[in-house]
């Protein structure tokens, strides 16, 4: 299973949120390629535990690289193996594939001398034994964009059954713009695709809410922080935030990171319209 930010256990364990060690981190990167028949991961990880580290080199403990859609893969590595090959008719990354990374125990191991743990478990951690086959600690998700329509944000649908002229639906995948007829949409006016970004604008700004609803703590969502959305709409969302340098969302900052993300698509309309009334 892959293993979310919030998961609880009885003992400390290292990952890039807890405060079980000092300035926890235990990032995962991966690299993907395709030689023949196989799929060939490059996982590299960067981990600030030295007493975890230490566990792994003396064969205490163990790297397990977790792959997971429809089903979930479980392959221990070596701590200095660079390439995991796996036979395409073992595995299916046509859909969204999430990737994390585990430290399991292979010995019952006493945290006497982890010196790298917080300072509440100082006077306690000789009593710390964390049995075999128990989880040491596990990585950020590293979340693979195979969605079938990555960069497609928006759609446009005619309905003229709609009570209003133009309406805004949200699906897991795109943000859905409705409109009553075409006419709706300038289809008869030069530079009717920027004056159609009033619209544009009210759908990310619909989506944004929804994103930091979805994934956000008390109305707030640290981009660096959360882990890659399960949901394909927040998770384009996401990764438009991030190539745009976003590193916080909330419901009080919605116009700000719609503006960035839309790469001023106010100023465009404003440009069309006045266009327009110049005609031009």
């Amino acid at each position: 299973m892959i293993y979310k930010k919030d998961a609880n256990f009885p003992y400390p364990i290292l990952t890039n949120t807890s405060n079980a060690y000092n300035n926890g981190k235990f990032l995962l990167t991966i690299g993907l390629d395709e030689i023949g028949n196989d799929y060939c991961f490059e996982p590299q990880y960067d981990m600030s535990s030295e007493f975890i580290k230490s566990q792994i080199q003396s064969e205490n403990a163990s790297l397990i690289l977790i792959v997971q859609n429809k089903d979930t893969k479980f392959y221990e590595i070596d701590e200095k193996q660079q390439f995991i090959k796996i036979p395409r008719e073992r595995i299916s990354i046509k859909e969204k594939t999430s990737i994390q990374l585990l430290i399991k125990a292979k010995e019952d191991i006493s945290f006497s001398n982890n010196e790298d743990l917080s300072d509440f478990y100082g006077n306690f951690k000789e009593s710390i034994l964390v049995p075999k086959n128990s989880i040491l600690g596990f990585s950020n998700i590293i979340t693979l964009n195979v969605i079938k329509k990555p960069q497609e944000l928006f759609e446009k649908k005619i309905d003229p059954n709609l009570k209003g002229p133009f309406e805004i639906e949200l699906s897991n995948e795109t943000i859905i713009l409705k409109f009553k007829n075409e006419n709706y949409q300038f289809v008869d006016i030069p530079n009717n695709r920027d004056l159609n970004n009033a619209y544009i604008r009210e759908g990310l700004g619909r989506a944004v809410i929804n994103f930091v609803i979805n994934n956000g703590e008390d109305n707030v969502v640290e981009i660096n922080e959360i882990d890659p959305p399960e949901v394909e709409l927040d998770f384009k969302l996401y990764n438009l935030m991030k190539s745009r340098n976003v590193k916080e969302v909330g419901l009080e900052n919605i116009d700000e990171v719609v503006n960035i993300i839309g790469n001023n698509i106010i100023q465009k309309f404003t440009d069309a319209v006045r266009g327009l009334y110049n005609g031009n």
